[in-house]
């Protein structure tokens, strides 16, 4: 026996010793010790954060995908080239780049990732985009200053071809409608530490306790719960098949939420130059017809966010809030203390007209000043209606001096003559 150990590598021979070891430790516990055990046979490698292994949203392949990238930035330092989809799909052993480009959909909505900005070259030519790989979700505010498309992205991913990823985007959705009709405050700053030991209640409750309440990150307790059951963690029958096609080029849509208030690095904007006001055309359904006028200081994920503070107030009063919103901006210019969050701002509005408090008064000359630019210019005046004119006068003012000589005349007796 004392010649096989003298063959055997140093390093056998002190795992052999570890084993006993191991074994004895759970013979003296007795009935307390764990019914298995586990050594780890080899040197420790790199480290994946463990909230990414647990994460309860997260499918698999979206955990191998993030590590992949992870890899890639670890290997040429934390500043490296994206790997492209063949790339990703080649080391995660995923048989179609739609997969892969799911995955990074999905991480992207939870907030693993970010598409920080889309880089040009000065002719305009698109070179390529840049991404921010991070070791746990980010939060909101985090993630709209970064991320500049973040909210158009989640909406957009409402009506995405894959089901598991229409799934995350409404969850993500109405987790932050939910944090708005309980009057909570999405972006307020929270300590990461409170952040990680709610998520981490979340992750050992998590398909356990209905109506759980907490947030892991983006989502509520709840809305885990509704990702983890089967139904819905399932894609559709019909969009199984998208996992091992190609990619389908992704649609812009707009939200499609409809109103459900009680009383009681990419941009599309469309800027009216003689205001600070910003139109959002697909917000048309709020007010009927006529589109919602944000203030041009909103960035667009702002206004896509106060949108969904809009859907509790009715229509009839949407606009008038924003109206105030834009007065109260304004009035910076004219010594009043700034503004430094106007969606905190607009959410403290937003509840004064749920509780019937809200009186219109900075927004009164906005609204004015709007009316009055929406009115038709004065037509310039046409040269030829001015000749004709000019010459219309002229044959009037002929007409009259003959008539006054002919009266004179008719005053002249003979006598006089």
């Amino acid at each position: 026996m004392a010649h096989e150990e003298s063959l055997l590598r140093p390093e056998t021979v002190a795992l052999d010793a570890l084993i006993k070891a191991t074994v004895a430790g759970l013979v003296g516990e007795g009935e307390q010790a764990p019914p298995e055990a586990m050594l780890f046979l080899g040197n420790w490698h790199q480290s994946i954060p463990t909230l990414v292994i647990q994460d309860p949203i997260l499918e698999p392949v979206d955990k191998v995908v993030w590590m992949v990238i992870m890899s890639h930035a670890r290997e040429t330092g934390s500043r490296t080239a994206f790997p492209d989809y063949d790339t990703i799909a080649s080391q995660t052993n995923i048989a179609s780049t739609s997969t892969v480009a799911r995955a990074i959909a999905i991480l992207r909505l939870t907030r693993w990732l970010t598409l920080c900005a889309r880089a040009r070259q000065k002719s305009g030519r698109f070179t390529g985009n840049i991404y921010v790989l991070h070791d746990e979700p980010l939060p909101l505010r985090d993630a709209l200053h970064l991320d500049v498309a973040y909210m158009a992205f989640v909406q957009q991913s409402e009506r995405h071809h894959h089901g598991r990823v229409r799934a995350v985007a409404q969850s993500v959705l109405a987790s932050l409608d939910e944090s708005i009709r309980t009057q909570e405050y999405p972006l307020e700053s929270e300590s990461p530490i409170e952040r990680r030991i709610s998520a981490a209640s979340v992750v050992r409750n998590a398909g356990q306790t209905p109506g759980a309440t907490g947030r892991y990150f983006a989502f509520t307790g709840e809305a885990v719960n509704r990702l983890k059951r089967p139904a819905a963690g399932r894609s559709e029958a019909n969009s199984r098949h998208n996992q091992n096609s190609k990619a389908v080029k992704a649609t812009h849509y707009s939200s499609g939420r409809s109103s459900n208030y009680k009383k009681t690095t990419t941009k599309t904007t469309t800027t009216n130059s003689n205001s600070d006001e910003t139109t959002l055309s697909n917000q048309a359904s709020s007010l009927g017809d006529a589109p919602l006028i944000y203030p041009a200081r909103l960035s667009d994920n702002q206004k896509l966010l106060a949108d969904r503070y809009l859907h509790l107030i009715a229509p009839e009063e949407r606009q008038e809030v924003l109206d105030e919103l834009q007065g109260r901006l304004e009035s910076e210019q004219k010594g009043m203390k700034p503004v430094y969050d106007e969606l905190r701002f607009l959410h403290s509005l937003c509840k004064a007209v749920q509780r019937s408090e809200f009186v219109p008064n900075l927004g009164i000359k906005v609204a004015e000043a709007r009316a009055s630019r929406a009115q038709p210019p004065p037509q310039a005046p046409n040269p030829e209606q001015e000749a004709i004119g000019a010459r219309q006068r002229e044959i009037a003012r002929d007409y009259g001096l003959e008539q006054l000589a002919k009266l004179r005349q008719s005053f002249v007796t003979d006598d006089d003559t």
